[in-house]
Parts: structure tokens; C-alpha cells; sequence
């Protein structure tokens, strides 16, 4: 899609209202991790180095339109003064008096933030009135919120009808990698899918294989396909009951031209915990009592020979239960190959959702992914195919 960036605005003098997503993890009132709010700093840095006026607007947690004290974004005060290196001010509320003046008091060079927008019912409603009470306290709109952007709210979305609109820098990052990956990709493209549950990723599933040459799957979604295929899985984890689906999806995948690439041998346990006593073996020949707990080294052999033939891969969710050593191992060579890939320039590698961030990091390979998206439903609503309200808002 076609939409304006920071580099399209006239920002000397200007209040940009900055939609942020800095609802990070705390712990006894203060921040555990602060990768969110890192990734807010170029556009804030950017609005002040044109001259402008940063304000953001943020959620944080549920507060279900009410007001919250535990909630209030006056916690993150410390760690985004420490992030940007300068003071920041703060206002009791996003809209009204509270927030007009503390907007009036601003000198160029200053940041201001507001009270959280889920304090009140109308940011989760789309609430038109409420998008033009913010809408009042600034000349422009900055959506710097990609992992919040499949929600239609007054923040988000109605807000961005109301002033000139675009995208900040980090939102401009992710929708340029996302548009590498699926949109207008360097071709063939791998996809890896991997997590527990098939139905929780079906939309997922039935669209990349209309869209991708490769479909590696692996997890628990795994076993499912090959219950569906006749194969007995032992104790692991499958739905049984989705085997005609899956069924559906692999006649799918013929049809379009996608080869799906499951496991063809695999590390099994009999118990589920670190370090346990493991054995693999070919994918038919799983024990009765043992559980699949992640893909074996044939496995790993042919995921890595897909890699070297294409030049674009798109990963959402790890191969096996990557939390319990041993069973990080599929994870952690595939990601590893895909990282050495992208560092000699032959491959363009996307991931996202929480438990890929993860699992990439363990492996010490994210470091070499071309983007990595700390969205998690965001990111996997935009693979599923989806129109995104927060981005669609932003369309010239």
C-alpha cells in the first residue's frame, strides 16, 4: 500500500500526535523490558530533529475504560526518559483540560505524554467523538503502532480520518518488511509455521499456500498433518479432529503449486521436561507411549536445503518445544541457517509473534534476520491476509 512517512511532513513548529505502543512488561512498578519503547526512539527523535512537537498517545494493559492507578502510564516515565536521554512530561488524561494544558506548556525540544486511552470506553468503541477530542490537541497524526494496528480504535484508526496521517518510522520499518516478505517478494518464498495448535492458525495456513513455493511446518501443528496423512503420533499433542482440515489444506497447497514439508524424523520423550531421556527416530516409527517433541536431524537437513534454494523466508513460530533443551535444537540450526543466509546477502528473512522473538533470540540468530516484528496479533493477522484498520487508515 501507498502511505505518507515522516519524510512527507512539515513538522517545524507542529504538535504530532504520536500513537505509540509501549505496553511493556513490569514488575514491582517497574519495566522488565524495555524493547518496545527502543523501538519508539527514532520517531520521536526524528519529530524533534524537523523541529516538531512529540506527543504520544499509548495504551496499557485492560483497564476496560476505567481508570486504573496500576495501569497508569506515569510507571514508564523512568524508562522512557532513560531510552531517549531527555525529560519527559506527563498529563493526567489523553483529551481535556489536563491534556490541553500540559500540550500549551510545550517548548520545541520538549516530549509530552498522555494518560493512557483505554482509561476511557470510547478507545476500544472507535469512539468518533473521542479520536476528535485528541484530534484537537495537535496538527498531525503519527501511527508509530504497527503491533496495535489490527485494532479499530479511536487511537488508531478514527483518529487518523481526522488529521493529516502518516506512518512513524518504526510502523514505515514493518510495513516495508512486510511487503518484502509477502507483498512483492524476491521469489521462492519459504514459509515456516510452526506452534502448538493447527485451529488457531488455519486462516494463516489457507493463505500462505495460495501465496508461498514452501510451507515448512512444525510444533505440534505438525503431528496433526500427519495424523491426517495415516501416520501414528504416539502420546504428542494433535487434533485429531482437524484431520480433514489439514487434509483440505494439503490439497490446497497441491493445487496452488506449494510444496508442504513436514517432519520425516523426529526426537521423541516420554516424559515433558528439560533434559529427559530422548531418541529419534523416522517419523513412522513414533512408540506408542512417547511424545514428538521436535524434529530430528533429516528434518533439520531438508528445512536448510529449502532455504539455500530460495530468497525470501517468512517464520512464525518455533519447530518443536524450544523452552525445553534438548528440544530447542530443530529451532535453533533452522534459524541459525536462515541468519547465515541473510548475513551473506542470499536470503531476506522475516519473523514475528512472541514465541518466534523468543526462540530467534535464544538461538542468537535474530541479531542476522533482515526484521524481526515485535507485533505479535498484528503480525499474524497481516500474514493471514487480512486488512489491517490501523494501517488501512494511513492509505494516501
Amino acid at each position: 500500500m501507498d502511505f505518507k512517512t515522516l519524510d512527507d511532513m512539515d513538522l517545524a513548529g507542529k504538535v504530532a500526535l504520536v500513537r505509540v505502543d509501549i505496553n511493556v512488561p513490569m514488575k514491582d512498578g517497574k519495566v522488565t523490558d524495555a524493547t518496545r519503547i527502543d523501538r519508539i526512539i527514532p520517531t520521536v527523535r526524528a519529530i524533534l530533529d524537523a523541529g516538531g512537537k512529540p506527543v504520544l498517545l499509548a495504551h496499557f494493559d485492560r483497564p476496560k475504560g476505567k481508570v486504573v492507578p496500576e495501569m497508569s502510564l506515569q510507571h514508564l516515565i523512568p524508562a522512557l526518559e532513560a531510552a531517549l536521554g531527555q525529560p519527559v512530561s506527563f498529563a493526567s488524561d489523553c483529551i481535556g483540560v489536563p491534556a490541553k494544558e500540559a500540550v500549551s506548556a510545550m517548548q520545541t525540544g520538549d516530549v509530552l505524554l498522555l494518560e493512557n486511552t483505554r482509561f476511557h470506553a470510547g478507545e476500544e468503541k472507535n469512539d468518533k467523538l473521542l479520536a476528535a477530542s485528541m484530534a484537537a490537541l495537535g496538527n498531525l497524526y503519527v501511527n508509530d503502532a504497527f503491533s496495535a494496528a489490527h485494532r479499530a480504535h479511536a487511537s488508531t484508526e478514527a483518529i487518523a480520518h481526522l488529521l493529516p496521517a502518516c506512518a512513524g518510522r518504526l510502523m514505515e520499518a514493518e510495513l516495508t518488511a512486510l511487503d518484502a516478505a509477502l507483498g512483492n517478494p524476491a521469489r521462492p518464498v519459504a514459509a515456516v509455521v510452526g506452534g502448538a495448535k493447527v485451529s488457531t492458525k488455519l486462516d494463516l495456513l489457507g493463505n500462505l499456500v495460495g501465496r508461498v513455493e514452501h510451507l515448512i511446518i512444525g510444533g505440534g501443528m505438525a503431528n496433526t498433518f500427519l495424523v491426517a496423512q495415516g501416520v501414528e503420533v504416539g502420546a504428542s499433542m494433535a487434533e485429531r479432529d482437524m484431520a480433514d482440515t489439514a487434509r483440505e489444506i494439503l490439497e490446497k497447497a497441491k493445487a496452488a503449486g506449494c510444496t508442504i514439508h513436514l517432519p520425516t524424523d523426529i526426537v521423541v520423550a516420554w516424559e515433558f521436561k528439560a533434559d529427559t531421556a530422548t531418541q529419534t527416530v523416522p517419523v513412522a516409527q513414533c512408540p506408542s507411549d512417547a511424545m514428538i517433541l521436535d524434529a530430528g536431524p533429516d528434518s533439520i537437513a531438508n528445512i536448510e536445503a529449502v532455504f539455500k534454494t530460495c530468497k525470501t523466508v517468512i517464520w512464525n513460530g518455533p519447530l518443536g518445544v524450544f523452552e525445553l533443551p534438548p528440544f530447542h535444537i530443530a529451532t535453533t540450526a533452522a534459524a541459525k541457517c536462515a541468519a547465515d543466509l541473510t548475513a551473506a546477502g542470499k536470503l531476506i528473512s522475516v519473523a514475528g509473534g512472541g514465541d518466534t522473538v523468543s526462540a530467534l533470540n535464544q538461538s542468537g540468530a535474530a541479531e542476522h534476520f533482515t526484521y524481526i516484528s515485535t507485533a505479535g496479533g498484528a503480525f499474524l493477522e497481516w500474514m493471514e491476509g487480512k486488512t489491517l484498520p490501523g494501517v488501512a487508515a494511513l492509505a494516501k
